[in-house]
């Protein structure tokens, strides 16, 4: 594995190094998804949660992104247990572009509690929380969809 990455050519991955990438992809992503949880479950406790209107205390809530980042797991302990197949490559690598949708609402969402918390102004926090998704997505899926379009990947 060392040196792996290093290489000036591309080549296609076996099987087992996809499948070490996507444990990794994971292991990056996971963090973020817990931060997100972390503070929504700090921000409820907090007395200052209390005074945000009914519906802004709902965006709060999101739990989607954790469902799709674990499923890959689960579904390799359970349906393909000491095997690596291009099933599992292909479905762990769709769900893991999937949960990146839900966790760029949940930041966007706790960017706006936060902005509202801090700024006690409902249009500037729903300015910068309108932001927030848009360079998630511009960054996320964007740039790589261009990337693999115009040809450039592994260059």
């Amino acid at each position: 594995m060392p040196g792996e990455y290093h290489s000036t050519e591309s080549h296609p991955a076996s099987l087992e190094q996809e499948t070490r990438t996507i444990i990794e992809e994971t292991r990056m992503v996971l963090p973020g998804i817990q931060a997100v949880f972390g503070f929504q479950l700090i921000a409820a406790f907090n007395n200052r949660f209390q005074n945000l209107k009914p519906m802004e205390r709902l965006l709060h809530l999101g739990a989607i992104a954790i469902a799709l980042i674990m499923a890959p797991a689960s579904y390799h302990r359970i349906a393909e247990k000491g095997i690596v197949s291009r099933r599992f490559v292909e479905l762990g690598s769709r769900l893991l572009a999937l949960a990146m949708l839900p966790l760029m609402l949940g930041l966007s969402m706790d960017q706006f509690v936060v902005s509202r918390l801090i700024l006690n102004s409902l249009s500037i926090s729903i300015e910068i929380a309108g932001l927030a998704p848009c360079l998630f997505f511009a960054l996320w899926y964007f740039f790589p969809w261009m990337e693999r379009r115009l040809g450039r990947p592994g260059k």
